[in-house]
């Protein structure tokens, strides 16, 4: 990994343990209106801005809610376990510590909001890493497609052939593949149903990060 001068993290699943977090979620938010969450409910919204994932919620089920109503109740859902509980994937801290220390500059390319993993950042101290944050709801397309990562690359200042990008899902690894990125694929129990789908279009897989310590021994 040495060979790359910028790091673009995904937050959710990769970074953070928070999937199941949403999970529990997708649950409560269905099962409170009767709906019980079909097989690939999560893996349909993950890639999604919280307004493309709430106007999906909105048609699938055919919902009277409005999607900022949605959006709402999602986020007041997950905010005190954003700022209390959630925590790191195995050895996340000592990696962004030593890319740090080899001057590789650092961003997020999350579909999560900054009032949710600013936060998670602060409590799990590791917001001080970051170079530069962007989230899905600032380009055009989710992350099937290269734009938010394209965008990271940008504020770092770095071409794409510079810099890597990890994620836990199979979109963001088609998404960071289509725009010219080394992808390196994170394991999480959330979305291992994907893995080997994953392994077959990433650079590198891992399990967690404390597999990608021996690259700096």
């Amino acid at each position: 990994m040495e060979q790359f001068e910028g790091a673009i993290f995904d937050l959710d699943g990769t970074l953070l343990d928070s999937m199941g977090v949403w999970r529990e979620i997708d649950y409560a938010f269905l099962g409170k209106r009767g709906i019980e969450v079909p097989m690939d409910y999560l893996e349909a919204i993950t890639p999604l801005s919280f307004q493309a994932a709430a106007e999906y919620t909105i048609s699938r089920f055919h919902l009277s809610d409005t999607p900022s109503e949605l959006i709402k109740e999602w986020k007041d859902m997950a905010a005190y376990a954003y700022s209390h509980t959630v925590g790191l994937k195995p050895g996340v801290k000592e990696y962004l510590r030593e890319l740090k220390k080899r001057g590789v500059k650092i961003a997020s390319a999350t579909s999560s909001d900054e009032n949710l993993f600013i936060p998670c950042l602060q409590h799990n101290g590791i917001d001080g890493f970051f170079d530069a944050y962007v989230t899905v709801k600032e380009v055009r397309r989710g992350k099937g497609f290269p734009d938010v990562y394209l965008l990271a690359a940008e504020r770092l200042g770095l071409k794409p052939e510079q810099c890597a990008v990890y994620e836990d899902i199979l979109a963001g690894i088609e998404g960071a593949k289509m725009g010219g990125f080394y992808a390196v694929a994170v394991l999480d129990r959330n979305s291992d149903f994907l893995w080997e789908r994953m392994k077959q279009k990433a650079d590198r897989w891992i399990a967690d990060f404390q597999e990608l310590h021996h690259d700096f021994t």
